[in-house]
């Protein structure tokens, strides 16, 4: 057989088709722990409100647009300065929540990081935060996370799969582009990549390392805030081939050893 045939014969076993969904997603202990998992945010952030000043309070809302990100700047602007432990926590518990359970906005957490800390310490503070968000989206997704995304995305986890299989030998590699481009939604990177026996310690490192030039294009567009017409305006042409170009640089050591072997 040779090293050719016992190859093949462990991509074989790593795409293994997947079991099917139920029809209803989450078994009631599944339910029970995203509930818990939920309500120990939901515990942080009302812990953060206990400790700041009475106030209208009115502004603190997720953005969902550039004039409501602009208005929650303006209005943490003053509290940043006096209150700034119990801002940072709140920003950290707020983001990594929005990463646990993927819901859509992170960017415009972004922005406001770079708008309220400036760049070195708001890419620090992104890349933390997002990353930890990501790690906890990665071990709630080991625990309940099989039935939900295959109900959501099971054309993108068989192709996720078979590429993790074809690439295990350099898949840090590969994870850095999946990181570094937008190959694939991060969210759903977050989410599948225990489902299909993505290393945790690769997926750190991928996720850490990766996530840096993207962070740094947002939290820098976060200083100017006022000038934004709308988010798309964050990645123009030269900023995504530049991502592109970081990512393929990334992947070239795995194609020239697996063009080698």
């Amino acid at each position: 057989m040779g090293k050719e045939g016992e190859s093949n014969n462990v991509v074989e076993q790593q795409q293994q088709p997947l079991p099917s969904p139920s029809k209803f997603p989450l078994s009631f202990w599944e339910a029970t722990m995203a509930s818990t998992v939920a309500l120990v945010f939901v515990m942080g952030i009302f812990c953060v409100y206990l400790t700041m000043p009475d106030s209208d309070y009115s502004f603190l809302k997720l953005p969902r647009t550039l004039q409501e990100l602009q208005l929650l700047r303006d209005n943490l602007e003053s509290y940043t300065s006096d209150y700034t432990a119990q801002v940072l926590v709140g920003y950290c518990v707020v983001y990594i929540f929005m990463q646990t359970f993927m819901i859509p906005g992170t960017v415009f957490m972004s922005l406001l990081a770079g708008a309220l800390f400036g760049v070195f310490k708001g890419v620090a503070l992104v890349v933390f935060t997002a990353t930890a968000g990501a790690s906890s989206c990665y071990f709630l997704s080991k625990l309940i996370g099989r039935p939900i995304i295959f109900s959501l995305w099971p054309d993108k986890l068989k192709f996720f799969q078979s590429q993790v299989a074809k690439r295990r030998k350099g898949l840090l590699n590969y994870m850095l582009f999946l990181r570094l481009t937008p190959t694939l939604p991060n969210t759903f990177i977050n989410f599948a990549s225990p489902i299909v026996d993505v290393p945790y310690h690769i997926f750190f490192l991928a996720t850490v390392i990766g996530l840096i030039p993207a962070a740094y294009v947002t939290v820098k567009a976060g200083l100017a805030l006022g000038e934004l017409q709308s988010v798309g305006d964050l990645y123009d042409f030269n900023s995504i081939a530049t991502l592109f170009l970081i990512g393929i640089v990334s992947v070239t050591p795995t194609l020239l050893s697996k063009n080698e072997s």
